[in-house]
């Protein structure tokens, strides 16, 4: 297994959507582990495979206490959502330091594909249903800071390059 470099928000290459994984085989399940490995280096719940530059429908989330309640995430698709909204407040491995209150369904009804490429399905509410959201995002190009106020998403840019040019004379 491996450690994969994160890209950080506002890398332009977060903004390209994800294609479908056309078959689960090895190369798709080392994926998988390295994701995993790397979510919980981080440590973070989730990663969605669009934060370490490779532009495939794959998420791995683990919202657990404990961190051994891995959940594979490929081809996932949000079949139901609640009409009742929640505001929660997200963090993510791509803008480091970052937290911010969104508002997402409170529930949901997701399919997706495990590892063995086997069709399940899950109803989510909670810290999952908002993982799950906010993973899914990723998949499509978006970045939980783009729910904000243009204000808000410049300070955080601002924030954020100041921060890669203090590392990069450090």
């Amino acid at each position: 297994m491996a450690l994969l470099p994160i890209l950080r928000y506002p890398d332009p290459r977060l903004h390209k959507v994800a294609e479908p994984v056309r078959e689960v085989d090895d190369r798709i399940r080392q994926l998988v582990r390295d994701m995993a490995e790397t979510m919980y280096d981080a440590p973070g719940v989730g990663l969605a495979a669009t934060q370490v530059d490779v532009h495939e429908r794959v998420v791995v989330i683990d919202v657990s206490e404990e961190g051994n309640d891995l959940r594979v995430l490929i081809n996932p698709e949000i079949l139901w959502k609640s009409d009742e909204l929640q505001v929660y407040e997200e963090g993510c491995l791509s803008v480091p330091g970052v937290y911010d209150q969104v508002q997402r369904a409170a529930r949901i009804r997701v399919r997706a594909l495990n590892e063995n490429g086997e069709t399940y399905e899950f109803d989510a509410e909670g810290l999952l249903a908002v993982c799950v959201q906010h993973e899914m995002d990723h998949l499509l190009g978006k970045v939980f800071v783009e729910y904000l106020s243009p204000l808000k998403q410049n300070r955080i840019r601002t924030k954020l390059r100041k921060q890669e040019r203090e590392a990069l004379r450090a």
